[in-house]
């Protein structure tokens, strides 16, 4: 790791990643005018690495490349090289991953770009060997290459940045619009039930993701078209991802995907908007079958989060890596000599049988803890005592295993705090908090949205990390839109009309800045940001939903929920901005679709007033908010604070509570049924087929 070695300028950074390079022999520059300047006085090409602190590959281009002092030696005479953590600079990210997939048709990271000092790549990839291998040109080779045809070929180099610019410019226009409709989302279901997998779950061949926001598509898609089909691929995925070795069982929290059909062999890391992204999921899922294994998933998700990724302060760490001690996943597997030896013969020959821990191995001549072939009634049988006996014996396992494990050496953890990231945890936190009836949870997510208020708002301006008291980089899209969806959920789950106005406040801030008010929808990054090649403006979801399409879901629960219906026209335009690439790959849209379908159906919109809550207003709150009803809107006003609540929600005003008794109002495809006082005529008007 070149310990010894004096340190390069990259050590004056927060960034993990950033810092993970500072003793390279490679003169780092992080991105900055200071690097660009430099090319330009020295006529040299700008070398630009992008990667993340817990990317396994970065490591691997590391160790073999950075850290050597022939690459390093050509690098630092021929080029300006340039480190970019893409979790701090997404924007930076997303053009010139864009220009890497243009150029060699696939992307990942780490992402290796060759620019000219004005910015304008001419040459992409992603890992490159030292040496040439596996049938790849080796980096060394790629350099002398480039800094070759950069001298002497510099009208090539001008010609292939040319056609590089016009492809990006040609890559904005959206095509011609088209109506979304019904159709369009049965055309998203049918694309994923073609690439169903109905022995593991999950969709596609390997490596397999968990697409959480796909799997919520498919229950709202069998909730509002009563489509069994879409439940079981649901059900059936979130079923084989908590028995697979992508879930660790030992300390809980999913890994970033499986490199196998089966969820069995992860890569090991585990990011904070996995875990968010599928703690929504599981609880909806929960909400819809009241399936008690969807609960104890997303308890135990949310009891890893608040364990290992919580700052003291609020807040929530990004991720931890898969290596430890160079070795990818060793702190997660086991042999049947191990367990045996922390839980003793009886009780760790239990467990090996309930988690497929064989002499033989899973992973390298080692296990990764699963249940994918285990049949705990099976096993219960067998040793004579009841399933939820067994159960306690296996949690007494767990628990012995994971205080052992706790004395490994623990993989690195990616301490900055993401305002996108930790906007979905709050949601995830808020929102399984209502439906569990959690109120700690709850009270971590406020904790979370306070240090966000604290930490990250610099002068009304929503910015990107918090690491060591720095705060770095305006906030993209994707900050305004997810910090969106976590006050409103701590509003449904509060009914406090600070986070109703903190939303609709932050909303009008997001359509300030990110609006495009030529063709519709929402800039990556703001009219103040640095400009780069193009302002792109993504749609497509990918392991995080686009900010676009999460901005639509917000927009149209905030308009209900507000009776701003301007922001209900923003969503409009947007569909038909994004209506072309939307129609020809609807299932690269599930986010999106959720606001289609949304939009779509005769939503319902309550409202209850009152003093106090009544035990009946709390059952009837409770059955609203346990039970998965996407089409609800539903408010809870205590007529204390219905003048507060009428600054933000105008027709509040009108709605007054009768007969001193709480009252509900019950509205529907733009019309209001009479308020009553009775709970069980409001579940009828509600509920009713």
């Amino acid at each position: 790791m070149g310990e010894n070695r004096p340190f390069n300028r990259l050590i004056h950074e927060k960034s993990p990643y950033l810092l993970q390079h500072a003793r390279n022999p490679v003169d780092w520059y992080p991105w900055g005018e200071d690097a660009f300047a430099k090319a330009k006085r020295e006529n040299k090409p700008v070398f630009v690495s992008i990667g993340y602190s817990t990317c396994h590959w970065c490591h691997v281009m590391e160790r073999e490349s950075f850290e050597n002092e022939e690459v390093a030696r050509i690098l630092n005479e021929k080029f300006v090289a340039i480190k970019v953590d893409r979790e701090e600079r997404p924007d930076i990210d997303a053009i010139y991953m864009l220009v890497c997939q243009m150029m060699t048709g696939q992307g990942g990271w780490p992402l290796s770009v060759f620019l000219t000092p004005e910015k304008v790549p001419f040459y992409a990839g992603t890992y490159f060997p030292r040496e040439s291998r596996y049938g790849m040109p080796g980096f060394k080779e790629v350099l002398h290459y480039l800094s070759q045809q950069y001298t002497e070929n510099p009208d090539r180099i001008k010609d292939v940045g040319t056609q590089v610019k016009q492809a990006l410019e040609a890559s904005r226009e959206k095509g011609e619009q088209t109506a979304l409709t019904k159709e369009t989302t049965g055309r998203a279901f049918q694309t994923y039930k073609q690439a169903f997998d109905p022995r593991y779950g999950g969709f596609g061949k390997a490596p397999k993701f968990p697409m959480p926001h796909s799997l919520v598509f498919l229950l709202m898609y069998a909730k509002f078209y009563e489509n069994r089909d879409a439940l079981a691929m649901a059900t059936k995925t979130l079923d084989g991802l908590a028995r697979g070795g992508i879930y660790d069982h030992i300390g809980y929290g999913f890994s970033r995907y499986s490199v196998d059909e089966k969820f069995l062999v992860p890569h090991f890391e585990k990011m904070l908007y996995d875990n968010a992204l599928l703690a929504l999921a599981y609880t909806d899922a929960f909400r819809m079958t009241k399936n008690a294994r969807y609960k104890k998933i997303t308890e135990e998700i949310i009891k890893y989060v608040l364990r290992d990724m919580a700052h003291p302060d609020g807040g929530f760490y990004s991720a931890e890596d898969a290596d430890s001690e160079g070795e990818e996943g060793k702190f997660y597997v086991w042999t049947p000599k191990e367990v045996k030896d922390v839980l003793g013969e009886q009780l760790g020959t239990l467990f090996c049988q309930a988690y497929g821990i064989t002499g033989q191995g899973n992973f390298e001549g080692k296990n990764i803890p699963n249940q994918i072939t285990t049949h705990l009634e099976t096993i219960a049988k067998k040793e004579g005592i009841s399933p939820a006996a067994l159960a306690e014996k296996l949690e007494t396992a767990r628990q012995s295993l994971f205080q052992h494990r706790e004395k490994r050496v623990r993989p690195f953890r990616d301490d900055k705090i993401l305002t996108a990231w930790n906007g979905l945890m709050i949601a995830a936190l808020a929102k399984a908090g209502r439906v569990f009836y959690q109120p700690s949870y709850v009270q971590a997510a406020e904790k979370a949205v306070s240090f966000i208020r604290d930490n990250l708002i610099q002068n009304g301006r929503v910015m990107v990390r918090y690491r060591d008291g720095e705060v770095k980089n305006k906030g993209f899209i994707d900050e305004y839109a997810f910090l969106l969806w976590g006050y409103m959920e701590l509003y449904e789950s509060t009914f406090a009309p600070f986070y109703l106005a903190e939303a609709k406040r932050l909303a009008g801030n997001m359509i300030d800045l990110f609006w495009d008010g030529h063709g519709g929808g929402f800039f990556f990054s703001g009219n103040d940001d640095e400009p780069l090649l193009v302002r792109q403006k993504e749609s497509y979801d990918g392991a995080l939903p686009s900010g676009n399409s999460v901005a639509a879901c917000q927009l149209l629960r905030l308009a209900k929920l507000t009776g701003d219906f301007t922001l209900e026209e923003k969503v409009q335009q947007m569909f038909q901005a994004f209506s072309k690439v939307i129609h020809d790959d609807p299932n690269a849209h599930a986010m999106m679709m959720q606001a289609v379908m949304y939009a779509q159906q005769a939503t319902k919109e309550v409202v209850i007033v009152m003093d106090d809550e009544t035990e009946k207003a709390v059952d009837f709150i409770r059955h609203i908010q346990e039970n998965f009803h996407p089409e609800i809107s539903f408010m809870a006003v205590k007529r204390r604070e219905k003048k507060k609540l009428s600054k933000i929600a105008p027709f509040i005003e009108d709605y007054a509570m009768i007969n001193g008794q709480p009252t509900i109002y019950v509205c529907e495809n733009f019309s209001c049924n009479q308020p009553t006082n009775d709970f069980q005529t409001a579940r009828d008007l509600l509920f009713k087929k």
